[in-house]
């Protein structure tokens, strides 16, 4: 099998769609299916066995990480030439809007999987009038898809909602060997604490940016006593907020990739997420792995995955006082966060990405399948 992946973001830029992306292309290698992704030209040719197929563009002024533009003639050709099977779209709009034109062309049956929240995003930045707008254009573009996945329940029930007919559950796992309590490290717990490892770390892992809401977590160091925040990622937001944390416990780390970013998940106690809107939270699943309680916002797959008082306690977008009461509650005791965070562990453990990702190419198999139906019932 040939599949092609088509991505509106891909390497050297890091998030949740990309380490998703980079796990999907991992495993489809090692089931020897080949792959090709068109994502924009940022300067990644080729990611392991996988071909990247750059898409020239701007860069996107909301997100200067971003690089925006349609496929060209020659993007066509070269996925021509890669002569795939399948094509699956990740949240399809520039870049998977024309390649699903491509893909009708080819002949080939489409998947595409819903990762940006648009709707929520709009809101968040006050552009909530074109809200309906953006609704009807989740409903025509994944519709003109062969077939849909969502990456939580809460996600597909909306899209059902919406009018999307065909929507199954491409649900998230979590590599429970790189996130494990194993990593706990005295250097790196000195540096998540800038030199205090007695108090109790608050770890916060994503993007630096307005609608992760960071800024409310300043209440927690002002109203929870011994308490430190530890901030791993970047963004367009980081230097708003290093005034905000100013003359506060709170350490800007950056980006932290491989076994440091393994280490700085275990040398935490207690992973905070007040994000005001996700699809999923793949950093919650990865938190609770390395063997942390989680205090979130129930925002994506967060009430999927975090059991209230056992492996940790969430809110609802904004509550702040809900909040501070999750972590009083978490760290009223070292034996508590310990407590709660086995009970995280031991759930991780459960959520494997091999499974889930032969869900996918389940998927492609029975697409495969209806479309080859189809040729023999119109021959």
């Amino acid at each position: 099998m040939r599949v092609a992946l088509f991505t509106e973001t891909f390497l050297p830029k890091v998030d949740g769609i990309v380490t998703v992306m980079c796990l999907l292309l991992d495993h489809l290698t090692e089931r020897g299916i080949k792959t090709v992704v068109v994502a924009p030209k940022m300067g990644c040719e080729r990611y392991r066995e996988t071909p990247v197929i750059g898409v020239p563009g701007v860069r996107f002024p909301l997100y200067p990480e971003l690089r925006i533009g349609p496929p060209t003639i020659s993007t066509y050709q070269q996925l021509k030439a890669f002569d795939p099977d399948v094509a699956h779209f990740i949240h399809p709009v520039l870049i998977g809007i024309p390649g699903m034109l491509m893909a009708k062309r080819l002949g080939i049956p489409t998947l595409a999987s819903f990762h940006l929240d648009v709707a929520r995003l709009t809101r968040h930045y006050h552009l909530g009038f074109i809200e309906p707008l953006t609704d009807l254009f989740t409903k025509v573009v994944f519709n003109a898809a062969d077939y849909t996945l969502a990456p939580s329940r809460m996600i597909q029930e909306e899209m059902l909602d919406l009018g999307v007919k065909q929507v199954g559950l491409w649900r998230r796992g979590v590599d429970a060997d790189k996130f494990n309590p194993r990593y706990r490290n005295a250097d790196m717990r000195a540096m998540l604490s800038d030199g205090h490892p007695e108090d109790t770390i608050l770890l916060y892992v994503g993007r630096i940016s307005s609608e992760k809401q960071i800024d409310h977590l300043k209440p927690i160091l002002e109203r929870v006593p011994g308490t430190r925040l530890a901030l791993v990622g970047d963004g367009p937001a980081r230097a708003d907020l290093e005034r905000h944390f100013e003359s506060t416990p709170a350490k800007f780390m950056g980006y932290l990739q491989g076994q440091a970013l393994s280490e700085a998940y275990a040398s935490a106690d207690i992973f905070v997420f007040p994000s005001a809107l996700e699809t999923f939270g793949l950093v919650v699943v990865e938190a609770m792995a390395a063997g942390l309680p989680v205090v979130a916002s129930r925002v994506g797959g967060v009430r999927e995955v975090v059991q209230e008082g056992r492996t940790g306690y969430t809110f609802e977008v904004g509550d702040i006082d809900a909040m501070i009461s999750g972590v009083l509650q978490i760290a009223a005791s070292r034996e508590r966060i310990a407590q709660m965070g086995r009970a995280a562990r031991a759930f991780a453990e459960t959520q494997t990405w091999p499974a889930m990702m032969d869900e996918v190419i389940a998927i492609y198999d029975a697409l495969l399948d209806e479309k080859h139906g189809a040729r023999v019932e119109a021959a």
